[in-house]
């Protein structure tokens, strides 16, 4: 049986360092914390071209802060988004709809019955379907600009996008995303919400001080948003060698940092398939039915959980070749 060995995520050595330098220096916490958090925030703007950031401690609490604005229906995916969608949906006492898509991928015409339908005040997505395939932002943005919907982009997968179709604030109303383990900006904890509508940070200025992170955090978050551009490009791109390899890959032709391929036996197949990789005790496999990636019966490679040092494409032709021996 073939075995191998990977490599779980990690913030990058210049992040670990930063960080480890601000925790243990409390001078350097107190006196550089603001300057710290400032920079973290205009690192964070060059990327979404919104003018106004807000760093929180987690990427719930980025949805908890965009979502306490609103009082009206809230417009999710029926596959694909975040569960958080809906728990704190629920936790402020917000009425969500699910909207039918196709495997996760927002239909344009579907959007439009949709919010003529239901009045939605804003809508939440991913910027990729279930980490597997990018929703077509700009034209779901150009609907909800004409329906008055507010367009909020989960861009925890996204972020870096050097296509400029992904976490733009060009087309996204508000970005949220977050920066823990193991997201594109990889910080260990942490998230943000930026906007150009700066009443959505003042209707939130409370619940925003309970929510805000660390100066550690900013430190962290600053290293690692200046690797996002490549390391989206490297997991996308290795994402693409693996789906291709596979005649029941899902959205084989799409953009995705996570890899899915159907099977009769999702159970099985994960299971065997955890078994032939160990990634430091970590999981890099999903099995399906699941709202967070598809609702079908699927398994899911997490090529997003991989260390970059993982992305090589010697190791990624292993990784091809044991899927194979597994799903084959």
């Amino acid at each position: 049986m073939i075995f191998l060995e990977l490599r779980f995520k990690k913030p990058s050595k210049e992040a670990r360092y930063a960080m480890s330098e601000a925790a243990m220096n409390v001078d350097y916490a107190v006196k550089r914390g603001f300057q710290e958090i400032q920079l973290a925030k205009d690192r964070i703007s060059s990327i979404t071209h919104h003018e106004n950031v807000k760093i929180v401690n987690s990427g719930n609490s980025a949805i908890l802060v965009a979502m306490s604005t609103f009082k009206g229906k809230i417009l999710i995916p029926d596959q694909g988004g975040w569960t958080g969608f809906k728990k704190i949906a629920e936790f402020l006492g917000l009425e969500t709809v699910e909207m039918p898509t196709e495997l996760g991928i927002i239909n344009p015409e579907s959007l439009v019955e949709y919010t003529n339908k239901y009045k939605p005040e804003a809508l939440f997505i991913t910027s990729f379907a279930g980490y597997i395939a990018e929703q077509p932002v700009k034209q779901i943005y150009e609907i909800c600009e004409d329906k008055n919907v507010v367009l909020v982009e989960d861009a925890s997968g996204g972020i870096g996008d050097k296509e400029k179709k992904l976490s733009n604030g060009d087309h996204a109303h508000i970005i949220i995303a977050s920066t823990g383990s193991p997201k594109i900006v990889n910080a260990g904890s942490g998230g943000f919400i930026s906007t150009n509508d700066n009443e959505v940070l003042k209707k939130s200025k409370y619940i925003l001080k309970t929510l805000r992170a660390n100066p550690i955090t900013c430190v962290g978050i600053a290293e690692e948003i200046k690797n996002a551009p490549d390391i989206l490009l490297k997991t996308t791109e290795a994402c693409k060698l693996i789906k291709k390899e596979f005649e029941n890959s899902i959205y084989k032709d799409k953009r995705g940092i996570t890899a899915a391929f159907r099977t009769d036996n999702p159970k099985e197949t994960g299971y065997e398939l955890r078994k032939r990789f160990d990634v430091e005790g970590r999981s890099i496999i999903t099995v399906c039915p699941r709202y967070e990636r598809i609702i079908i019966d699927a398994v899911c490679l997490e090529v997003k959980n991989l260390d970059q040092r993982c992305l090589e494409n010697k190791l990624i032709k292993e990784i091809i070749r044991i899927i194979k021996e597994v799903i084959d």
